[in-house]
């Protein structure tokens, strides 16, 4: 009882004490006394014997908030859900004074468990109407509300009148005219209710329709709504556990669509509208990967290109201690059973999925700074400050930390776990007494302009510690900035006021007037356009986490313009109006029945510079096949696999017909290609013997090449693959000699003796001497990830028989672990230099001078995650530049000149065994040891009785698990630059150039370079993407290939839309290569996949 009594007081002291002086001085936002406001609401839950979160998992997802002028006033009044207690209406009266007039009105509500709510007008009368969902399990009272607006303060439940009282577990419903005929349809996201525990997820259940559960899409009939789920192509399963749903054309087609974020183990939903009354789920083809246990989400234009971008909150903690403590991550092997069984590819992060205006979305959440917001369930778009870019706000918090480790440790207990099972004997609070609260602070993320965000929840005043759940943002005292309601659970709502008007941004508010049944003109684009900016708003109401804001007046913030110049109304429907020289600070009201014209939707073509064309080419396309080696299983303290790096390409002449063909490597158990180019441009299966029998190694690097100076061109392909014993002969290149004929044959007696688990292999003359020699790149040490390898320069004596040069030429022969080179000449001596890369290591460049070499090491410090090089000169001034592609800036990786990520390699429990130990900074400036608790002890047992608890472990800096005197003697690396990026060769210095933002948002594994239209400025292709990480650090899928030109001003962006090039999954290689008619074909090599062809039109 005490507990109960002294933990509400705890929270609202601490609140009150962050709003007096010594926080900011002046705020962006104002919190409020809510007792002098006249809203005095509070969502108490009270624990009983069958109301408690172990009887309903959703007991602490909390209320919602709605906004909106039910009065027709002019002032926004306010709605609240409670799960317990009674729902609450306020009406405004003012300069910040409120009514309750909930019994007057007859809105309290009779069911028990109120989340969701929506303000809408939906008998089209032009006042608003409430539409409350109902949930929980436990009482006999389910069924949503729908309380009618009577026009004089007071409200009527109708909800079965209309058929709208649906008996789900309901979490929020939203109104949407999905067909376009004039009148508000409605969807409502329901909760499954079924055990987590009851489900086989190898029996995907989603297209099984669930009569109890499973989300639901009415259609308006003239007023009354009929459930047209299954014929509209709406999943309806009882794997569906719905928590956000949110509304808007993402396409740009004139037609709405919807995205349904689902917790737990099922994937969300994307559904496409069709336009003729049914919908495509198309998730798995527009994104690459999800929020694991998707809660929230939003949609809005985020960068201003007139293209809607989606959030979604999940639960990733950002500091080290609640992440190590509260969290834990499922096993590589579980993701990829998931995905096979169609769950799709889900990671434990907030996801923002920015949209690419073709169809595709790239996830940008970790370079964009908002990938980790803890417990997160509102997701709200807007603009805070005014500026003209649009903000976001999170709310987060829950009553209990369910998830903290040692707590699922103690309920893992055999005992516990009886207790539970036998529920005769079974004392709840025997169980929630020993769960710990832990109230957070909600975020609010400043957009910087530049697809980034920046956390300034404390510069804005809106830090108060709490159970956060439901938002919404609306006017609520008429000054033209957006106000903030959150409400809590166990705690004071919070109240914002906003302070922008203090900064003097402008602004525009519109309120628009629809026709026939959409009153208020849901699913209206309105573009603004001033001093050469776009300002994209979709009006949709229902936003977040339960919530919806005010659907009668949106406010668009322009910062410092004084003017719209132009605005562009667009109905639904397609009707179509603009305005022209509107001044700011205003009111604007337009309606729908004065619009004259009609909108366009149509996108005008574009010829585009390429044309797909593999099918073409090949008799049957070229495909890489990846086994199904897990290097985790093997050193569980790795982060990235290794063994997935194929296919390699290569490219030759082995008939000398003047036509080049190409190798295409495969993982082991398949075995390599050559493809023989005809006359004809096609190109022909070829698969030597030796080649075909093989398929016990894994192909690395290759090349064409005459090494044994008979006139014709061998290939010889590394072994790598990191699944075999370090240092045996397994990886041993194998040289395939020619016989003049075009064909190969392995020649045992032309041995390559470099034992190392290979990368790229690359070939030149470097000494003059008329003979090509070889420089193979070590990619690892199997059994120890980040340990060195021994990398080779082998010199050749004309005959095909191969020397080890390499101390001569490296000075150390074990450069790190290497993943490019390439020979060419860049101090323009003459002679070719050697550049090399790889990851945990800098661009090393090796100057040749007439055979002898110097290490020039100006790029090695520039250590990174790299994975790709090109030499060219993409300037035009004659010098080579060096093209370095790394892993971006787009992970979980966080990594700075002064704020390095290391590794440190050594047997650190003395058991014969070399570990290696990852060692990050994180948002605190901290450098903590990367791993989580369960990797760390699995791999070194001697740390459990040390870090017994997951609070043992959760928060501790690196150096107090590792000290100096643990780490000694070992060999250590580190990555301290992420962005691929240019080196612009300036006469022996180079200028370091990172590549624009669309190529930090995931790695780049080739590239290439060429001049695609004569007109002697090369384009850069960039491809890549990579999937092999360890699960909690996600995976890169950003990716859609990219092409620029490299001008005066810097990096020209050659679009999609105009390139024609759209290049999914992980490309590992590519070639150019032309036919008898000089035509050039671009090819791509993908991991797992077809190989992907281009040629210019």
């Amino acid at each position: 009882m005490y507990k109960k009594l002294i933990l509400p007081l705890i929270f609202i002291f601490a609140s009150l004490a962050s709003c007096k002086k010594g926080g900011v001085e002046n705020p962006l936002f104002s919190i409020q006394d809510n007792s002098t406001l006249g809203i005095n609401f509070t969502n108490t839950l009270n624990e009983q014997s069958k109301t408690n979160v172990f009887t309903f998992r959703n007991y602490y997802n909390g209320g919602g908030v709605a906004i909106g002028d039910i009065n027709n006033d002019g002032l926004n009044d306010v709605y609240l859900t409670s799960n317990q207690g009674g729902n609450k209406l306020y009406l405004n009266k003012g300069n910040w004074k409120f009514d309750d007039i909930t019994d007057k009105a007859g809105v309290k509500g009779t069911k028990y468990w109120s989340t969701g709510v929506t303000m809408v007008d939906i008998d089209g009368d032009g006042w608003l109407d409430i539409y409350v969902c109902h949930s929980g399990n436990i009482i006999d009272r389910k069924g949503n509300e729908l309380f009618i607006n009577q026009h004089n303060g007071t409200f009527k439940e109708e909800a079965a009148k209309y058929g709208l009282v649906d008996n789900g577990l309901s979490t929020q419903s939203i109104f949407f005219d999905y067909d376009n005929d004039g009148d508000l349809d409605c969807f409502i996201l329901n909760n499954s209710f079924r055990p987590i525990g009851s489900f086989d997820f190898s029996k995907n259940l989603r297209a099984v329709v669930d009569e109890l559960g499973g989300a639901r899409l009415y259609r308006n009939d003239g007023g009354h709504f009929t459930n047209v789920t299954k014929q509209a192509g709406i999943f309806s399963s009882d794997i569906g556990f719905g928590l956000g749903v949110s509304v808007a054309d993402v396409n740009n087609d004139g037609y709405p669509d919807i995205y349904v974020s689902n917790d737990f183990f099922e994937r969300d939903y994307l559904y496409i509208n069709q336009k003729n009354g049914t919908f495509k789920e198309d998730i798995q083809e527009e994104t690459g990967h999800l929020s694991l246990a998707s809660m929230g989400s939003d949609i809005a234009d985020i960068n201003n290109d007139g293209n809607l971008d989606i959030f979604t909150t999940e639960m990733l903690p950002e500091g080290d201690k609640r992440l190590k403590k509260m969290t834990s991550f499922e096993s590589f092997d579980v993701i990829k059973l998931k995905q096979h069984d169609g769950y799709f590819n889900q990671y434990m992060q907030n996801c923002l999925q920015l949209n690419n205006g073709d169809g595709t979305f790239s996830e940008v959440a970790f370079k964009a700074g908002v990938s980790a917001t803890d417990w997160s369930w509102g997701a709200l778009f807007f603009d805070m400050d005014n500026d003209g870019w649009k903000d976001i706000f999170v709310s987060n918090g829950i009553y209990k930390d369910l998830t903290d480790q040692d707590y699922i440790e103690f309920l893992g207990n055999r005992e516990n776990m009886a207790k539970i099972a036998e529920k005769r004997k079974f004392d709840y609070k025997n169980f929630t007494d020993k769960m710990v609260s832990t109230p957070l602070v909600n975020y609010a993320f400043s957009n910087n302009h530049d697809l980034t965000f920046t956390n300034k929840v404390k510069e804005f005043g809106l830090d108060q510690p709490s159970f956060s759940n439901g938002a919404a943002y609306g006017d609520l005292d008429g000054d033209g900035d957006n106000d903030l309601i959150v409400n809590n659970v166990n705690m004071p709502l919070f109240i914002y006021k906003s302070n922008a008007e203090k900064l003097r941004n402008n602004f525009v508010q519109i309120k628009l007037q629809g026709e026939g049944k959409n009153t208020f003109a849901v699913g209206t684009t309105i573009k603004a356009f001033a001093k050469g900016k776009e300002f994209t708003y979709y009006h949709q109401p229902t936003r977040g986490f339960e919530s919806s804001t005010s659907p009668n007046l949106l406010t668009i913030g322009l910062g410092k313009v004084k003017q719209v110049d132009s605005l562009q109304i667009i109905w639904p429907g397609g009707k179509y109006q603009v305005a022209k020289s509107l001044p700011a600070n205003k009111v604007y009201t337009y309606k729908m029945a004065d619009a004259r014209l009609t909108y366009n939707f149509t996108k005008p073509s574009v010829k585009q510079l390429f044309v797909e064309t593999e099918k073409t080419l090949f008799d049957s396309v070229p495909k890489h096949t990846e086994d199904g080696f897990i290097d985790f299983d093997n050193e569980r303290l790795m982060l990235q696999m290794l063994s997935t790096e194929n296919p390699y390409m290569a490219k030759g002449d082995l008939n000398k017909d003047g036509l080049a063909d190409f190798y295409f490597g495969s993982s082991k158990d398949n075995p390599a290609s050559i493809y023989i180019q005809q006359q004809n441009g096609r190109f022909k299966l070829y698969r030597p013997k030796d080649l075909e029998t093989q398929t016990y190694l894994e192909n690395a690097g290759a090349v064409f090449g005459d090494f044994d100076g008979d006139g014709d061109e061998d290939l010889i392909i590394g072994v790598g693959g990191n699944e075999d014993e370090a240092g045996t002969i397994v990886y041993f290149p194998r040289f395939y000699e020619n016989d003049g004929k075009g064909n190969l044959h392995r020649n045992p007696q032309k041995s390559v003796h470099a034992a190392t688990n290979a990368s790229v292999i690359t070939a030149v003359d470097y000494d003059k001497d008329g003979y090509l020699d070889l420089f193979i790149g070590g990619r690892s040490v199997p059994g120890t990830y980040g340990a060195s390898p021994e990398s080779y320069v082998l010199h050749n004596d004309g005959k095909g028989n191969f020397t080890d040069v390499s101390k001569q030429v490296l000075g150390n022969n074990r450069p790190g672990m290497v993943t490019a080179a390439q020979w060419a000449d860049i101090d323009g001596n003459g002679y070719p230099d050697l550049v090399i890369a790889g990851n945990w290591m800098g661009i090393k460049i090796f100057k040749n001078n007439k055979g002898k070499f110097t290490e020039d090491k100006q790029l090695d410090n520039y250590k990174g995650w790299w994975g790709s090089l090109q030499v060219a000169d993409i300037n035009g001034d004659g010098k080579l530049d060096i093209l370095a592609g790394n892993i971006g800036l787009n992970s979980k990786f966080h990594a700075t000149a002064t704020e390095p990520m290391k590794i440190y390699i050594k047997d650190f429990d003395s058991n014969g065994t070399r570990e290696c130990v990852t060692e990050m900074y994180r948002s605190d400036h901290v450098p903590y040891v990367f791993h989580m608790k369960p990797d760390l002890v699995g791999q070194m047992p001697l740390l459990k009785k040390k870090y017994l608890k997951y609070a043992d472990y959760a928060g501790k800096p690196f150096s107090e698990i590792f000290n100096d005197e643990a780490l000694q003697g070992a060999e250590v690396h580190e990555m301290n630059y992420l962005a691929s990026a240019a080196f612009i060769n300036e006469g022996g210095k180079f200028a370091v150039k990172p590549f624009p933002y669309n190529a930090q948002l995931s790695n780049i594994g080739t590239i290439l370079v060429d001049d695609i239209d004569n007109s002697g400025a090369p384009a850069i292709m960039l491809a890549g993407n990579f999937y092999g990480f360890k699960p909690e650090v996600g995976r890169l899928d950003a990716s859609y290939g990219q092409i620029y030109k490299y001008t005066k001003s810097g990096f020209q962006y050659i679009p999609p839309a105009k390139s024609g090039i759209k290049l999914t999954g992980q490309v590992r290689s590519s070639l150019m290569i032309k036919n008898s008619r000089g035509e050039k074909y671009y090819l791509f090599g993908i991991n797992d996949d077809k190989l992907k062809a281009y040629k210019l039109r």
